[in-house]
């Protein structure tokens, strides 16, 4: 049997800490790590600096590798922002909205309601989190679209990490709701479910903590 490759790995460690099986904080050592796959150290540093970029996990001088620890008050300020934001972009939509826009965003959630279906986590909170970036670029504002990516970037490990399957799935509904409101033109109505939907997202958060799996071949397995 060949070793992993880079991606392999990336995609293993992805699914553990998707899953619950690595908490945040545990030190993920590049021997253990290593031996675990069957690869060499440097296989391993790769692996680890990519998921450093996706924000999965954290590089420390000297330290090593820790799976990353999301502020909630980060997470807090930035469903609040979100909140001010997408209200307003939400009246935009519906006051320039088009047939060609509604089935955009249909076809968009047709994909999240499959991955939801499916079980493909990181997939999965990658569309959820699409659906309103989704917004902005079709209305063609550039500006908006890289705002609202950001923003939702910053929180997406914490959905990741701390939104169970359940909650996903209600979010999807709640996506097919405001699709509803936007195609009826419903401002009023599209709106109020956008505000609800993000802070129901933000209420299906939880952050009470297990400890660390200390065990990398345990939390892989």
């Amino acid at each position: 049997m060949e070793p992993p490759t880079t991606s392999a790995i990336v995609e293993a460690l992805t699914r553990a800490i998707v899953e619950h099986r690595l908490q945040p904080g545990t030190k993920l050592a590049e021997q253990k790590l290593a031996d675990h796959f069957g690869v060499s150290r440097t296989l391993v540093r790769q692996a680890l600096f990519q998921l450093s970029q996706n924000q999965l996990i954290r590089l420390e001088p000297a330290r090593g590798a820790f799976v990353a620890t999301p502020s909630v008050n980060e997470a807090r300020q930035v469903f609040a922002v979100r909140r001010m934001l997408e209200a307003e972009m939400t009246r935009a939509f519906v006051r320039s909205v088009t047939p060609a826009r509604i089935r955009a965003l249909k076809e968009h959630v047709a994909r999240e309601k499959l991955a939801v279906e499916q079980q493909v986590v990181s997939v999965r909170n990658e569309l959820l989190g699409d659906f309103h970036v989704r917004m902005a670029e079709l209305m063609g504002n550039e500006v908006l679209a890289q705002m609202l990516g950001d923003l939702v970037s910053r929180c997406s490990l914490i959905t990741l990490m701390y939104q169970n399957a359940g909650a996903a799935e209600h979010s999807h509904d709640e996506h097919l709701l405001i699709v509803k409101a936007l195609a009826a033109k419903d401002e009023e109505t599209a709106v109020r479910l956008m505000t609800e939907h993000l802070q129901h997202v933000e209420e299906s958060l939880t952050f009470d903590r297990k400890q660390p799996v200390n065990d990398i071949s345990m939390a892989l397995s």
